[in-house]
């Protein structure tokens, strides 16, 4: 590979925005892209995945370069000469990669290989967390799993189109896809590619939603004509592939505390044709008291750590404090004890999360059922999703029953 000096530049101008001005790398990366309409695919393929590679690999590259956190502008350039040399890259003659001692980058990074936290290039606190949650082995083998690129995985929109027309109709513009058998709407792509821009996206023959998020509608059991809450909706992934099982039929509320994700789920509504979702945004506590004892299924996607889905988000994990995970838990545990109360009798609930922490999921859900509320509910199953195993995100998902 040859390095490109206007592209390098646009990775080395992104990682300054997201390491020392703490922007998201999703945002840095979409803004570095519309840098130069004259890039082709390759380049932008090489600014995206270089600038999310060297976000992932932070801790690794910083230690092997012998570099400190509120790195200026010469120690980003000594972390990519890292990123370079050990891809095997011949580093150009430039200035910036004067001196770069190339013997001495392999045998440090060998040698610090030998330690799990900067290995697999994650803060001391979350790896101890880790740890002490899930065990050595387990842990271990997550955090590997967790720092592998995450698979682009489409979900059909059974409102306008069926998975194997979809599958046909990729096929025509060379984007090769494959169906896994425990996701019955998924469509997996073998290469990345842009699906934003086609137009089968912009018709709304698909979302983006990966595999275990996919899950969760089907978790929560719904059926033509039900009334559905989605209580933390946001941008209403979850919300639409309930409108899509749902068949239109029936009322889906979507709930959120943000008017801007309401806003976004309103236009991915209109395009996929899901006009069953009616928006409340909870301003007060009247919103939710409206509909206690109303709801046939209520979907609590609750705010986590997000520890399941790193290999999407890997600058969660720089940008995550441990006081953080402390106080969502006191979030979960008071969301669950208020928006159960809109599931009525012999209605269902489901408590989701995209952290692979016990104390976040099945902890959460043992104390619930211990409350004076949680009482009138019965535990029917759960399920856990580790990346190492499944190849996707972590979840949990937990379903239970109001008695009768």
């Amino acid at each position: 590979m040859r390095l490109h000096r206007n592209l390098v530049f646009t990775v080395i101008d992104s990682l300054m925005a997201i390491f020392n001005e703490g922007q998201y790398a999703d945002k840095a990366v979409a803004f570095a892209l519309k840098k130069d309409k004259r890039w082709g695919s390759s380049d932008r393929k090489f600014v995206a995945e270089t600038i999310y590679e060297m976000v992932r690999w932070k801790r690794l590259y910083a230690e092997v370069a012998e570099v400190k956190d509120n790195y200026d502008r010469d120690d980003i350039w000594r972390m990519f000469a890292v990123w370079a040399v050990l891809r095997g890259i011949k580093l150009p003659d430039w200035k910036y990669f004067e001196g770069t001692p190339e013997r001495k980058i392999k045998g440090r990074f060998d040698e610090l290989s030998k330690i799990r936290r900067v290995k697999e290039s994650i803060p001391d606190w979350i790896d101890e967390l880790g740890e002490k949650e899930l065990g050595t082995e387990v842990w271990s083998q997550e955090l590997k799993a967790q720092n592998q690129q995450a698979k682009v995985v489409l979900r059909v929109n059974r409102l306008k189109t069926t998975k194997e027309k979809l599958r046909a109709q990729l096929m025509d513009l060379e984007i090769e896809t494959d169906f896994h058998e425990q996701y019955p709407d998924a469509l997996i792509l073998r290469e990345r590619a842009n699906v934003f821009m086609t137009d089968l996206f912009k018709e709304g023959l698909f979302e983006v939603q990966d595999a275990s998020s996919q899950k969760v509608a089907f978790f929560l059991d719904v059926k033509p004509g039900m009334r559905v809450v989605d209580a933390c909706a946001g941008a209403g992934g979850k919300t639409l592939h309930i409108a899509s099982l749902m068949e239109n039929k029936g009322q889906i509320i979507a709930m959120d505390l943000y008017e801007s994700k309401q806003r976004q789920l309103k236009i991915r509504a209109k395009r996929n044709a899901a006009f069953n979702i009616e928006y409340r945004i909870i301003d007060t506590t009247k919103v939710i008291k409206k509909l206690h004892d109303k709801a046939d299924r209520v979907l609590i996607d609750a705010p986590c750590s997000g520890l399941g889905v790193l290999k999407r988000n890997p600058d969660s994990k720089w940008k995550l404090q441990p006081e953080f995970i402390e106080n969502i838990k006191k979030t979960q545990e008071e969301v669950l004890a208020n928006y159960s109360k809109m599931v009525k009798v012999g209605g269902k609930l489901v408590y989701a999360t995209c952290s692979v922490l016990p104390s976040e999921n099945q902890e959460q859900i043992e104390k619930f059922l211990k409350t004076e509320f949680g009482q009138n509910f019965e535990f029917i199953k759960d399920e856990k999703v580790l990346a190492k195993d499944s190849g996707f995100d972590g979840f949990y998902m937990a379903l239970l029953e109001r008695k009768k």
